[in-house]
């Protein structure tokens, strides 16, 4: 190809890439799969890799973010941003409305937003492009967060339409529940702390030094407020009508009030609604709709005089603590969980609530029968936040964490250092098995359709799978007489089934269920190793080697293939055809120029990211390895480098070369 027909590939690649995402993002109404998705951002990736020279900032292969570790920079905000009065009671509201009247003395409007409960955000954009992003800060100042913003898939890098040559739009970055949920339960699979709720966990993503990890998280935004000097409207809901033209995710749940009725009649509608939102909202906020007016109206020393926010009361319910009860998921860990006399909370009727484990139960000083408080955290998970020990009975037993697993009577353990208790027979344990045949289906994983839990259930209890290699031996003859299942079914699951040994084998490796082997992990011990038995045959310290795998992983790895069980199983798999090794496209190389060099990065790069470094190493044959060894073949040092890796490589003889001598190597 001609370099004119790969930058034409390249342009409408890029096009069409961010049409999807607008398409997805915004209007959540795809028109692809996920998989189209990933084959043209896979093919846009492989060109712009190989052609540097038509680098895009704004291309959508950059929102994966950079591991360039940056340290914010304080910008001072153009127009101040600051945050509104609160108020929990309605009788302020009146005031609010009162004042306003007074002051202005003419018809007025009053727009009335759902409060949004994540991190907010100002973006600025000049000639329709997004130039800056920045937090609240102190209202004055807020640190520059534009590479971790950029991440965020429904905020436009470029605009559309008869926008302003500069303006600022404001808005809150939240995460999803069921987003949160998910982050949340793949941290508990690979034994990491969950995160405590969605406002905290975006407001500290932002906070980031690496935009590769923010791109990882499940962030969303919604925009509303738009400001500037040449504005389409002096009306507020026009400008957020013609933002929403120019590709921006505009809320819809608005109202343009001229009463008191009419704003009291959307606080209620909310204070009931919001519990069925996909979202966290924890008020209302009322703005004046006339940007002139709010002019006139201006500001005090801390709060504009044309906005106030409603506050929802917190939610708390008072209930009794009937049990105990324990679960064991997939990788064995046991869950405690509370069950509770059923109270009305949030919109829902709570009969549990999660208790983490041992030392939450005993920081608690729990007993059986206590009279508990509980709220929903972050709206989502119920928790106990509170024990009336005053009521508490003289003969209560104090809850005591269970010895043995509650499924197969296995002796629990708890490795050190970690606070959950383990279920070790992960062989025949039952929760165990299933859940790792549920991880296996997943989509992100083997992406087997018409296997959900209930199926996965029924056919472990009919004893027609035992494990994940069971499910290539099933026949539509066996699944068609089972309950809920009949001929079609049966077929469509046989076809998804064998559909699904095309399958990469870095989703392979990441199906497998390995701890603490997560997608990414997953995906680097397979370009690391090329194929199954290499790694299988792995030494810790070959392991090690690997970027960002350290010993908890290593060790975790070398324990599940030290198990004959699950040895046995990768041999049926092998057998019914899945892919345990790269194909030969994935293994292409651009040149054999670093072939056979184990190279260690460290510090940062004028002309490249670390991650783009290390793949421009792997396409030339090269290996990055993570630890200086006396079989390092080079360290590649950047500005802030690590002061024991260059000591180290000083002190073993290794050569030390700099970005541009690692890119004169490719050259030659």
């Amino acid at each position: 190809m001609s370099n004119t027909d790969i930058a034409h590939e390249i342009e409408q690649l890029r096009e069409e890439l961010n049409l999807h995402n607008y398409r997805y993002y915004v209007l959540n109404s795809p028109v692809i799969s996920d998989y189209e998705y990933d084959q043209m951002m896979d093919r846009l990736i492989k060109l712009e890799s190989e052609h540097p020279e038509f680098f895009d900032p704004d291309s959508p292969t950059q929102r994966v973010g950079s591991d360039i570790n940056v340290e914010f920079k304080q910008v001072k905000h153009k127009y101040p941003m600051l945050s509104l009065g609160n108020t929990y009671n309605e009788g302020e509201i009146t005031d609010f409305y009162k004042r306003i009247a007074k002051a202005l003395n003419e018809p007025f409007e009053i727009v009335c937003e759902l409060k949004y409960d994540g991190a907010s955000i100002s973006l600025t954009y000049e000639n329709g492009r997004l130039v800056r992003g920045v937090t609240r800060g102190d209202g004055t100042r807020g640190d520059d967060v534009t590479a971790n913003i950029k991440t965020i898939k429904s905020i436009p890098l470029r605009i559309k339409g008869d926008y302003p040559a500069e303006f600022e739009i404001r808005g809150e970055v939240y995460i999803p529940r069921d987003k949160f949920e998910e982050m949340n339960r793949e941290r508990i699979e690979i034994g990491e702390e969950p995160f405590s709720n969605p406002r905290n966990t975006a407001a500290g993503s932002l906070k980031l030094q690496n935009s590769r990890q923010v791109a990882q998280r499940p962030l969303d935004c919604f925009l509303y407020y738009v400001l500037g000097e040449d504005l389409p409207s002096h009306k507020h809901v026009e400008n957020l009508e013609k933002a929403r033209s120019w590709g921006f995710k505009i809320p819809k749940e608005y109202k343009v009030c001229n009463s008191l009725d009419e704003i009291f009649g959307f606080i209620h509608h909310w204070d009931t609604a919001r519990h069925d939102l996909p979202y966290d909202i924890d008020g209302i906020v009322l703005k004046v709709n006339d940007l002139n007016q709010q002019k006139r109206l201006g500001f005090t020393a801390k709060n504009p005089r044309w906005a106030i926010s409603y506050k929802f009361k917190a939610e708390q319910g008072y209930t009794k603590l009937l049990s105990v009860s324990f679960q064991v998921g997939r990788t064995g860990a046991v869950t405690p969980v509370a069950n509770l006399e059923p109270v009305q909370l949030a919109g829902t009727i709570v009969k549990r609530a999660s208790l983490h484990n041992a030392d939450f139960i005993q920081s608690l000083d729990l007993h059986l029968g206590d009279m508990v408080y509980v709220e929903k955290g972050g709206e989502i998970i119920p928790k106990i936040v509170e024990v009336d020990v005053e009521a508490r009975k003289p003969d209560s037993e104090p809850v005591r964490f269970i010895t043995h697993c509650p499924e197969c009577g296995t002796e629990l353990v708890r490795p050190e250092g970690e606070a959950a208790h383990y279920c070790p027979n992960s062989a025949t344990c039952p929760p165990q098995v299933k859940g790792r045949i549920e991880h296996f289906i997943s989509r992100k994983a083997m992406n087997i359709d018409g296997l959900g839990a209930e199926t996965i259930d029924l056919l472990y209890n009919v004893n027609l799978i035992k494990d994940i290699s069971d499910l290539y031996s099933l026949h539509p003859m066996q699944l068609t007489p089972l309950e809920r299942l009949g001929d079609k079914s049966a077929r469509n699951i046989i076809r998804s089934i064998e559909e699904s040994k095309n399958v990469p084998f870095p989703r392979v490796l990441f199906a497998l269920g390995i701890r603490y082997v997560g997608e990414t992990v997953a995906k680097k011990l397979a370009m690391a190793f090329k194929s199954i038995d290499r790694l299988m045959s792995a030494s810790k310290e070959e392991l090690m080697e690997v970027d960002e795998i350290g010993e908890r992983i290593a060790e975790s790895v070398i324990d599940y293939f030290a198990d004959e069980k699950n040895r046995e199983i990768i041999e049926k798999l092998k057998k019914a055809g899945l892919k345990f090794e790269l194909s030969e496209e994935e293994m292409q190389t651009a040149s054999d120029a670093l072939a056979g060099k184990s190279i260690v990065i460290s510090g940062t790069f004028a002309k490249h990211s670390r991650d783009e470094i290390k793949k421009l190493i792997e396409m030339h044959g090269g290996k990055n390895v993570s630890s200086i060894s006396s079989k390092t073949d080079y360290l590649v040092a950047g500005d802030k480098i690590g002061p024991a890796k260059l000591a180290k490589a000083e002190k073993l003889g290794i050569p030390i070369i700099s970005e541009d001598d690692l890119l004169n190597l490719i050259e030659q």
